[in-house]
């Protein structure tokens, strides 16, 4: 029987298009309207990998999707980039004038503020999935209210796309990362990104000394991330993502981090998508 994936949001959504590029045209998906509930899908067992947005290219990092994958004991197992396209939906024979309401995901919005600068007159609603707002816009025929979505969900739920590409940065694209609840075996394929979480004393110098191992065994850190730990105020984790060549040096310059952090873990080893 075929893996049934856990995506944030509904079919038309693009968590469900990586859900497809990544598993498969016809991949089965337990669609959750929120990534807590993507989280205990895979808990539960009810799927059994699961995709999640984790930085856009505009917005920035999703910190709490941090916080999900690290105290839940979630492992990375892959990610996948898409070009995100942001269009403006409605029920047909409507123009943007008509429209007084855009309900969308929050970071759609955020996506798409300069867009609806011209448009003072459109009053913006956060919600849970660009997806479903656009199915529940066509399943109500609501008018005068737009949803900002893919054009795959103006196509499966039959709306009009007033405005194509209204996001700010027409290189917007995000990254998402496959979950799972184990470490998935490499099958052949090369190992050569790193997750990791790490905590430091709360001393001059000691970030400088573990970039400086990073550097030394030859890790190319491509992003980091500072998050609050909020049980001690003004101490920090730090979760960051190196690229390798050689397996065995990462693994060694894990070990030495291991001594010089007071908590460090690996969220997981896969094959870097961008090469």
């Amino acid at each position: 029987m075929a893996d049934k994936i856990a995506i944030q949001g509904i079919r038309g959504s693009f968590h469900h298009q990586v859900a497809q590029e990544y598993y498969g045209q016809d991949v089965q998906v337990d669609e959750c309207m929120s990534f807590q509930a993507v989280v205990d899908s895979l808990l539960t067992e009810t799927s059994d990998r699961a995709v999640m947005a984790i930085e856009n290219s505009i917005a920035g990092s999703i910190l709490p999707n941090y916080a999900l994958i690290d105290e839940n004991e979630l492992r990375i197992i892959g990610e996948h980039y898409i070009p995100i396209h942001m269009n403006l939906m409605a029920m047909h024979g409507q123009k943007i004038e008509d429209i007084k309401k855009v309900y969308s995901h929050p970071m759609a919005l955020l996506q798409c503020k300069d867009f609806f600068k011209n448009y003072p007159h459109i009053k913006l609603i956060e919600d849970a999935d660009t997806a479903e707002v656009a199915k529940r816009i066509s399943e109500k025929g609501s008018k005068h209210v737009a949803a900002v979505a893919s054009k795959a969900a103006a196509q499966i739920f039959d709306l009009e796309i007033l405005a194509e590409g209204i996001h700010t940065m027409k290189s917007n694209s995000t990254r998402f990362l496959v979950l799972s609840t184990q470490t998935k075996c490499p099958n052949g394929r090369k190992i050569d990104k790193a997750s990791l979480k790490f905590v430091m004393e709360s001393k001059q110098g000691s970030l400088v000394s573990v970039l400086n191992i990073i550097r030394d065994f030859d890790l190319d850190m491509t992003k980091i991330q500072s998050v609050p730990v909020i049980e001690t105020p003004w101490k920090y984790a730090f979760f960051i993502d190196v690229i390798f060549d050689d397996l065995e040096k990462f693994k060694k310059a894990m070990e030495i981090l291991g001594v010089m952090t007071e908590q460090l873990k690996v969220l997981g080893t896969y094959k870097n998508s961008l090469v």
